[in-house]
């Protein structure tokens, strides 16, 4: 028993790397044809599809990439930002070591409104630049769009981050039509829909009070408070969830900051902190780890210390110890709705019992990705929420 359990551990290790190679052989022999396509900016683009090489101005753009390209999602990518390495460690070195050639993949620096590498888009002529939408007006300003079509490389806009329900959905069928994975596309939104009206079903049919919720956004990624999410992004999330999230009441846009006087007023029945394991931009912060294999014990530590901010002093979210973290990566990812499931079942635990995000997670893993699952995405103060 153990000859054989150790002969087919060692095909497998065989096996990955031809799989991979088959995979790129793939699609390599697929012709290319050019067509227009139109991306979330509205521009209409013409492109040669499938691509075969992609330059990714955001790493995070990983997580779609990999979801529609599980065999090898390295095939196509020929440099990419670096900010998945250091925003998400814990991810990256899950990639890294199902994929060991990541760590030879060419990075540049940035942030996410900021320059694409121009030089390292002329180097590898891509067929194509996928910029986050918030990086469009720095771009056209330096006029890098027009230099980049000169050289016959088209870049298209996608976003997960500013209208994440709005745009989502649109983006990954941009990637899949692309990529020549339209079915697989398919299959991730469908896997999303059905995710989400897990959540939309029950509040239609209970239609419960929508307890006040204050979002903390990036915490422990700089001292001020009160960062927070308008009626975008989390602040959406939170009203698909059941809630009412006070940022809504008081930024015009997706992202801004209250005052400390401001919350306290506002009185949140539940405080919900988004963070992540920040060890590269802050050495020793506040930030709670939250992510892949996270030690929740060691993070339920940390999420104590929110506790106690003058903006939370006497509310109800204080009283009632209703503090949660969450991953704060569901901001700019297609698993937002991962993090719907989680605060549903957070501001209405007796409605959703039955309601697992982990359980949810773990499947799409199971489905769609290249690695296994590891929990650690959310953890709560209040027991009750577990």
């Amino acid at each position: 028993m153990t000859c054989l359990r150790f002969c087919a551990f060692a095909i497998i290790l065989l096996l990955t790397p031809f799989a991979a190679l088959s995979a790129r052989a793939e699609n390599d022999a697929v012709p290319q044809t050019t067509i227009t396509v139109k991306d979330i900016a509205g521009r209409d683009v013409q492109i040669k599809v499938p691509v075969r090489r992609m330059l990714l101005g955001e790493g995070r753009q990983l997580y779609l990439v990999a979801s529609l390209d599980r065999e090898d999602p390295l095939q196509r990518i020929v440099a990419w930002r670096n900010d998945l390495i250091e925003a998400d460690p814990a991810t990256y070195k899950q990639y890294l070591d199902k994929f060991p050639e990541l760590a030879k993949l060419p990075t540049f620096k940035g942030n996410e409104g900021s320059l694409i590498d121009i030089e390292s888009a002329i180097v590898k002529k891509p067929d194509v630049v996928l910029l986050n939408l918030e990086a469009k007006q720095a771009n056209e300003d330096a006029q890098y769009i027009e230099k980049l079509a000169s050289l016959d490389i088209p870049v298209l806009y996608i976003d997960f981050r500013h209208y994440p329900l709005q745009n989502t959905d649109p983006t990954i069928r941009l990637l899949g039509k692309i990529m020549g994975r339209e079915e697989r596309a398919e299959d991730v939104i469908a896997f999303r829909k059905q995710a989400m009206e897990r959540v939309e079903d029950v509040l239609a049919k209970t239609k419960p009070e929508r307890p006040k919720v204050f979002i903390e956004r990036i915490g422990g990624y700089t001292e001020d408070c009160c960062l927070s999410f308008g009626a975008e992004n989390f602040g959406k999330y939170v009203d698909l969830a059941g809630g009412h999230n006070i940022g809504s009441d008081f930024l015009p846009s997706t992202f801004g900051q209250l005052s400390p006087e401001q919350v306290v007023v506002s009185n949140p029945d539940h405080v919900i902190v988004t963070s992540a394991d920040w060890q590269a931009y802050v050495p020793g912060g506040r930030w709670i780890p939250v992510g892949p294999n996270a030690d929740l014990d060691a993070s339920r530590k940390k999420l104590e210390w929110y506790t106690m901010r003058d903006a939370y002093a006497g509310t109800t979210a204080q009283t009632k110890r209703n503090f949660h973290a969450i991953w704060h990566q569901f901001y700019n990812s297609p698993y937002e709705f991962i993090a719907v499931q989680w605060i549903a079942k957070w501001l209405h635990p007796d409605l959703f019992t039955d309601l697992d995000a982990d359980k949810t997670f773990a499947e799409y893993h199971k489905r769609f990705l290249p690695i296994t699952y590891q929990p650690g995405y959310a953890v709560s103060l209040n027991a009750q929420a577990q």
